[in-house]
């Protein structure tokens, strides 16, 4: 089984799913870094190809990790949006959406438009929109849903590890 984490930019999923791979001995995936690994920087393919060049090569990365096992998988932002990826990673994990509220999450990411694209010139309000557009899909694809406000990545990772059956072995 493989515990999936998707939310917003900024919801915490890298740092908690490293901090589960680390609590439980799974492996980490990060479909960001290995779309990084394999084509180059999202902001330059967003730059030059386009956001939906990017979904398909992230498509792509999704199909190849969620037939692992035992393996933890922080998805990028935007991953679940596409019904495909979601039933992809549901086959064999556990889908977690980490919920975080609008001021957290702008605290967290309104300085860093340079390492993501659609938060480029981004306001509070464009942020908030954004995540009222996507709450409703992260919470339809999502098993459980375990909010991250005021909470360490300790504490979180071993929320999801409780709801998941995940052991901690470490």
């Amino acid at each position: 089984m493989n515990i999936v984490l998707c939310g917003m930019m900024g919801a915490g999923k890298t740092s908690v799913g490293i901090k589960i791979a680390d609590l439980t001995g799974m492996r980490w995936y990060d479909t960001d870094d290995l779309i990084e690994q394999k084509y180059g920087k999202i902001s330059t393919i967003f730059e030059f190809y386009g956001e939906e060049r990017f979904r398909e090569m992230e498509t792509e990365i999704v199909h190849a990790v969620s037939d692992e096992d035992n393996a933890v998988i922080s998805t990028g932002g935007g991953c679940v949006l596409r019904p495909e990826n979601s039933a992809a990673l549901k086959k064999h994990g556990k889908i977690v959406f980490l919920k975080v509220d609008i001021a957290e999450l702008f605290e967290r990411t309104g300085h860093t438009s340079d390492e993501r694209p659609l938060l480029k010139n981004t306001t509070f309000e464009k942020m908030k929109e954004l995540l009222d557009q996507r709450t409703p899909v992260y919470e339809s694809c999502a098993d459980y849903t375990v909010d991250t406000n005021g909470k360490d990545v300790e504490g979180v990772a071993r929320e999801i590890c409780a709801v998941c059956g995940a052991e901690i072995s470490r």
